[in-house]
């Protein structure tokens, strides 16, 4: 509470009620002096008389002289009691000055102490008429801020079921868009499963078109390297007992022709064992035509694989590489005859998707 300044009336209050009370303790000491006055003695007269020593002492003399002195002691007598009264008198006005300042000053004081109840009474109305008025004051701000604090109760009330009311709207709005786009995500899906399963089937149609296709060129290949196969033995057999019935003339020049006739029977040997081992990769097409030169040692095994004329398309290259290299080894080369050898010690083989051709 901020402390309310003095005025100038409150200021000399203290001060004056201070020099009153001086006041009245020295004129109280005044008249304490006055009352323990000791009582003076009567005042001995003063006579003032000259004797003259006549020389006639007559009766009549002596008679005057003693009426003088009784009237001069009468006159001293007189004039001491004027002076006791006088002096009476004055003690008696400073006895009644002192009471008279006493009474004033106990007036004064009565005054000063009626001046200062009322000071104290006015101080003390306008101390309650302050207290009232901060009370009051008081009162009216926590009226207010118990208002202030229903306003703000009610307005973060009203905030909170602004913002109850917009989370309950976006979590609707939400639900409604989740569930629109499940349904759109389902819609989608589908038509993509419906997609994939047309893809699929369709792979699988032409993968079994493809199997198909497949089945019947490796059994007429299989058939057509079967009679291959057949022919070249019985022209063996044929060679043989030709050899063994005719002449030395008529045996070497059989001997020749069995040579190129082995010779072309191994060549379809590793045409065969090579398509048996080639794995068609997606990007062959019909048409493709890579060159490759195959390396291999008197007992059949192949030790190199190179490519001299690409078709254009690596992994078909690939693919061809890989599938005479797992030929591995012929066992069938083992017995034939260093000069017949000499053409596979190194030798160039055309790979096509069709077929494998020397």
């Amino acid at each position: 509470m901020q402390q309310r300044e003095p005025s100038a009336s409150e200021s000399y209050f203290w001060p004056s009620v201070w020099a009153i009370g001086l006041h009245v303790l020295v004129f109280a000491m005044l008249f304490v002096s006055f009352a323990m006055t000791p009582e003076l003695p009567p005042s001995k007269p003063i006579v003032q008389a000259t004797l003259y020593q006549l020389k006639s002492k007559s009766q009549a003399t002596t008679q005057t002289n003693q009426k003088i002195a009784g009237e001069a002691k009468k006159t001293a007598a007189r004039q001491t009691e004027v002076e006791q009264l006088e002096q009476k008198k004055v003690e008696q006005e400073a006895i009644k000055a002192a009471e008279q300042k006493k009474a004033d000053a106990a007036q004064k004081a009565e005054q000063a102490r009626e001046a200062a109840e009322a000071k104290k009474a006015e101080e003390a109305a306008k101390a309650a008429e302050a207290k009232k008025a901060a009370e009051s004051k008081k009162a009216e701000e926590a009226k207010k801020a118990a208002e202030k604090q229903q306003a703000d109760i009610a307005k973060k009330k009203a905030e909170e079921e602004a913002k109850k009311q917009a989370e309950e709207e976006a979590k609707k709005q939400a639900a409604e868009e989740a569930k629109k786009k499940a349904a759109e995500d389902a819609k989608k899906k589908a038509a993509e499963d419906a997609k994939k399963k047309a893809a699929a089937e369709e792979a699988k149609k032409k993968a079994a078109e493809e199997a198909k296709k497949k089945a019947a060129a490796d059994a007429q290949k299989k058939k057509a390297q079967e009679a291959a196969r057949k022919s070249a033995e019985d022209k063996k057999a044929q060679a043989l007992a030709e050899l063994l019935s005719d002449s030395t003339e008529r045996q070497q020049a059989l001997a020749d022709e069995q040579g190129d006739q082995v010779a072309g029977d191994f060549d379809d040997l590793i045409r065969m064992r090579a398509a048996e081992g080639w794995a068609r990769p997606p990007s062959a097409r019909k048409g493709m035509t890579v060159t490759l030169q195959v390396n291999m040692l008197p007992d059949g095994t192949i030790t190199g694989v190179t490519v001299t004329r690409s078709s254009g398309d690596g992994p078909f290259d690939s693919s061809a590489v890989a599938a005479v290299k797992n030929i591995g080894r012929l066992t069938e080369m083992q017995g034939m005859k260093p000069s017949d050898f000499n053409r596979y010690r190194s030798f160039k083989m055309t790979f096509t998707p069709e077929d494998l051709a020397l």
